[in-house]
């Protein structure tokens, strides 16, 4: 499918600029790179199976489906989906679907994960054990990529899903995640907001204090990879008007890609308001684990479903290219 296709598909503004211009140009780029291989655990309803499929059938991924045979058959009947080219692993129940797809990345048959129908607690249960389980030296944290309209670039909004009130050490892996992340989508510079209430220092206001604490900590080279600034409001962080009034001299003042926001519940209502008020897409993808984890919901859209994988499959071509620089 070409770019304009993909644009068509994912749906235009009225004045035919693309709604969700910056996803298809994501997808365009997996679209090129070899299929992912994802184990996904427990495809068992029709949402999550047809988005597996879905993303196979244009090249993004190669699944493989992990569950109770019996309900992926049951749903497959109900899209009249031919499984036979997938392999198919038959897990008992969600949480030993969960566990199989863990082992099937630690076997080296799959490069990420994609959560199916189950809860995200479950997934990252297996995900997380100390003994079995993918974990690395990293804290592992979530990124939205959000497609917003009229703004000109993807935005990365962390952390929304998995860490409720992060410690300083803490944030800072969810930076450097976020960082990462971003190098893998784009050439550009990485300009990191830390979000705050306020674009200055305030002891009363502790995430001010931890804002400015990242920012020295990416002087030192704890943080690496990206430009900081913070402690920076919303409206100062993405509008250069904004931080102009406020006169704030600043490279990311205004041009950030990536924002950090306090702490889950701030993340969450941030990145659904620019999903139900400004009608943005946004893909989800959680970090700093072994492999990319590919975590959608039920309610998300087909352009965020296929969207998360290409997301997926840039992070792991990233790696990929890392290792090789290492071993050459």
């Amino acid at each position: 499918m070409s770019l304009a296709e993909m644009q068509k598909r994912a749906g235009a503004e009225p004045n035919n600029t693309p709604r969700h211009e910056k996803f298809a140009r994501l997808l365009e780029r997996a679209k090129s790179l070899p299929k992912l291989s994802v184990a996904v655990a427990h495809p068992c309803d029709e949402v999550s199976l047809s988005g597996a499929l879905e993303a196979a059938s244009i090249g993004l991924i190669g699944p493989i489906l992990i569950g109770p045979r019996h309900k992926i058959d049951a749903c497959a009947s109900k899209l009249k989906a031919d499984l036979s080219a997938f392999p198919i692993i038959e897990a008992e129940h969600s949480h030993d679907a969960a566990e199989k797809a863990v082992e099937c990345v630690k076997a080296g048959r799959a490069e990420a994960l994609m959560k199916g129908s189950l809860h995200t607690d479950e997934l990252m249960a297996a995900v997380v054990s100390r003994q079995t389980g993918l974990r690395t030296a990293r804290r592992i944290s979530h990124c939205f990529v959000m497609d917003v309209p009229g703004h000109d670039t993807p935005l990365i909004v962390t952390d929304a899903a998995i860490n409720i009130a992060p410690t300083l050490n803490e944030k800072r892996d969810i930076v450097q995640n976020a960082i990462d992340l971003a190098h893998a989508l784009t050439p550009a510079e990485v300009k990191v907001a830390i979000l705050s209430a306020t674009e200055t220092v305030n002891a009363n206001v502790p995430s001010t204090v931890e804002a400015a604490a990242l920012c020295k900590m990416a002087d030192r080279g704890q943080i690496v990879g990206a430009v900081l600034d913070g402690p920076l409001a919303l409206d100062n962080a993405i509008d250069n008007d904004a931080a102009k009034i406020k006169n704030i001299n600043s490279p990311v003042a205004g041009r950030a890609n990536v924002l950090v926001v306090p702490d889950l519940e701030a993340c969450n209502i941030l990145a659904k308001s620019l999903t139900f008020l400004a009608g943005a897409s946004a893909a989800g993808i959680v970090l700093g684990a072994k492999v990319p984890i590919i975590l959608t919901s039920r309610a998300d859209s087909r352009t965020t479903r296929l969207a998360s994988c290409a997301v997926a499959s840039l992070l792991a071509q990233a790696r990929r290219s890392s290792l090789q620089a290492v071993r050459s």
